[in-house]
Order: structure tokens, then C-alpha cells, then sequence
């Protein structure tokens, strides 16, 4: 791209029914994001998130200006970014009601030597260090620093199946026949 006129002007975009159409198209894996907050624990579900970085080590993922966890987003250092399996659809599902409901249920967490809540039984999770929060349209990207990683061993030789979200349903993986 040069910095000619016709390449910084902005194109209409799309609507947003038709945008969000295309994208649930699009199979993510399920994570759930969790962090403390001064009135207690905080939690959300993020398909966006995604592998930033390498070297340093570094994720992002966004949350909706509008969601009821993006103050506390906004005060958290630290944060745990859980990675479901498919066996946690009810965790899932849970966590995409409304924010009373997330941790009412205390045999579903603890919490790390840290301070952040730790979802029970989660196969992947990433213990992170918020570096930089950008505004993105109706959003907040969040990027943050990888400072700890947790990976269930293997089962026969397969890691933990995930769980996988994809037009508006959630979904098991299942390999293609040899």
C-alpha cells in the first residue's frame, strides 16, 4: 500500500448482519478468559483469540466494548486464558450467560498462586500479563505477555480434543477416515 489518496480513503464497509454472517463461517476454538477484579472474580468467552508472538511470547484476543467484564479487563494486570476441551461445553455454555451465574458454582475453580481464577479440568491454559489494551471499532484488542503454560499430557499418543465454535453451535473435532 502507498500513501496515495485512493488508498487511505475508506471504503463503505459491510453491514454488520452480512459481516457477522460471513465470520460464523468461520470454526474458532472456545477459550474463556478469566481475571480478578476488586469485587471478585471476572470471566468471558473469547473465540478471537489467537497466537500474537513468538519471541516475546505473546497472545491477543478481544472483548466487545459493551461486555459487563471489560472495566474489570481494564484494571486487571494478569489474567488466565483457558483453552476448552470438548468435554467443557457446560463450562461453555455457562460462561456465556449472564456474569452472576459464571463462578457460582465454586467446585468449578480455584485460583492460582497468582491470584487469577483456574477453571478445573481445562486440558490448555495460558497464564498472561496484560501489555497492551488498543481500541478497535466496538471492541478492545488485548494483547498480552505469556508467562506460564499448562498443557494436559496426551491420551494414546492425542492431545485433549477441543471444544470448536461454528455457526452459532459448539462442535467436537473428529478426524477424517484413513
Amino acid at each position: 500500500m502507498s500513501g496515495s489518496p485512493e488508498h487511505t480513503k475508506s471504503a463503505p464497509g459491510l453491514d454488520a448482519a452480512t459481516y457477522r454472517a460471513t465470520l460464523r463461517r468461520h470454526p474458532a476454538g472456545v477459550a474463556i478468559v478469566t481475571l480478578t477484579s476488586t469485587s471478585g472474580p471476572v470471566g468471558f468467552t473469547a473465540t478471537s483469540f489467537a497466537s500474537l508472538s513468538l519471541d516475546p511470547p505473546l497472545v491477543s484476543f478481544n472483548i466487545t466494548q459493551t461486555s459487563s467484564s471489560i472495566a474489570a479487563l481494564r484494571q486487571a494486570d494478569s489474567l488466565v486464558i483457558h483453552l476448552l476441551g470438548e468435554h467443557q461445553l457446560p463450562l461453555a455454555q455457562r460462561f456465556s450467560r449472564s456474569a452472576e451465574v459464571r463462578f457460582a458454582d465454586t467446585s468449578l475453580w480455584t485460583t492460582l498462586d497468582t491470584g487469577e481464577p483456574l477453571l478445573h479440568d481445562t486440558p490448555t491454559w495460558l497464564r498472561v500479563e496484560l501489555r497492551q489494551l488498543l481500541p478497535a471499532g466496538d471492541s478492545t484488542l488485548a494483547i498480552g505477555f505469556v508467562t506460564r503454560a499448562h498443557c494436559a499430557p496426551d491420551q494414546n499418543g492425542t492431545p485433549p480434543a477441543p471444544l470448536i465454535y461454528h455457526h452459532g453451535a459448539y462442535l467436537r473435532t473428529a478426524p477424517f477416515p484413513a
